[in-house]
């Protein structure tokens, strides 16, 4: 059995490499091939822009591959959604597509575009948002830079973002969402129907989910007297629960637990002053629930 998975090319590529090696799959991409090697015998890669990866796999070309919810929707693509996997190539949250125009422009809602021009990769979206809000606009597609068109190329734009900080680089307000989006893990029906290859579908679904898990997550162990275990616990997030085991010596107690790696430059010196001794931070790779 070999299931042939799309890697998305472009600016989700590394990051979804580095998610495959959190979840134990490590990828080796080149420059000059389109076919990474993976140490799994059971899969075979090929890089596939996100634009094209749901019309791939819906044809069967690809059993599986990573994409973002907005080109499933892009290219209205008939295939199985396998997992939301919300990461992204600067954060772990979501990205939106935004409809922006020039900050000294009058516009202010999309009603305001009526007969305008409108550059946008996501043409075929951006035509049901007009539609849908009863505007009639021209909506052209945009080979990139899309955020330098306003006002000379084009009067608005619709574009992905996730900070907004490239827009107001460039003197743009954001007056509209028009969608959300995250990566998804998707699979052929006939991929899904095959009962190995749903096997495989399956567990790297669940190895991809717990990398996501453990995304901005570290452990945290110690060893604490009984007499202070009560301050170390009171430095803990209330909504977390450690795990508590015995050490040989029966006066000590090791406590275990997973926290934001954010929180922990706060916590740890709290922790030595409770009385924590002994106190270890560790990276995660995977967090499976």
């Amino acid at each position: 059995m070999k299931l042939k998975l799309g890697i998305p090319k472009g600016s989700l590529e590394n990051a979804t490499i580095d998610l495959f090696r959190r979840a134990g799959f490590h990828i080796s991409t080149s420059s000059r091939s389109y076919f990474p090697a993976i140490d799994d015998p059971e899969i075979e890669c090929m890089l596939i822009r996100a634009q094209e990866m749901a019309r791939y796999v819906e044809d069967g070309i690809l059993d599986a591959g990573l994409t973002g919810r907005d080109w499933i929707q892009e290219n209205e693509a008939d295939v199985k959604a396998v997992a939301d996997l919300i990461y992204a190539k600067q954060s772990f949250g979501k990205v939106r597509w935004v409809l922006a125009v020039p900050e000294a422009s009058g516009f202010a809602s999309v009603r305001d575009l009526e007969g305008k021009i409108i550059a946008t990769e996501l043409v075929a979206t951006t035509k049901r948002y007009i539609a849908a809000h009863g505007v009639t606009a021209k909506v052209e597609f945009s080979w990139g830079a899309t955020e330098v068109k306003p006002p000379v190329l084009a009067d608005a734009i619709v574009e992905v973002t996730e900070t907004g900080s490239s827009l107001r680089a460039n003197k743009l307000k954001i007056i509209d969402t028009v969608i959300e989006s995250n990566t998804q893990f998707i699979a052929n029906h006939a991929a899904w129907a095959d009962p190995a290859k749903r096997r495989k579908l399956e567990d790297i679904q669940m190895l991809l989910e717990g990398a996501i898990n453990a995304l901005g997550k570290v452990g945290l162990m110690l060893n604490v007297h009984r007499d202070n275990l009560k301050a170390v616990l009171g430095v803990l997030p209330a909504l977390k629960r450690p795990t508590i085991s015995n050490l040989s010596d029966e006066d000590w107690l090791a406590v275990n637990t997973i926290l934001d790696e954010l929180s922990v430059r706060e916590i740890i010196p709290r922790l030595k002053q409770a009385g924590a001794q002994g106190i270890v931070e560790y990276p995660l790779n995977k967090i499976v629930l």
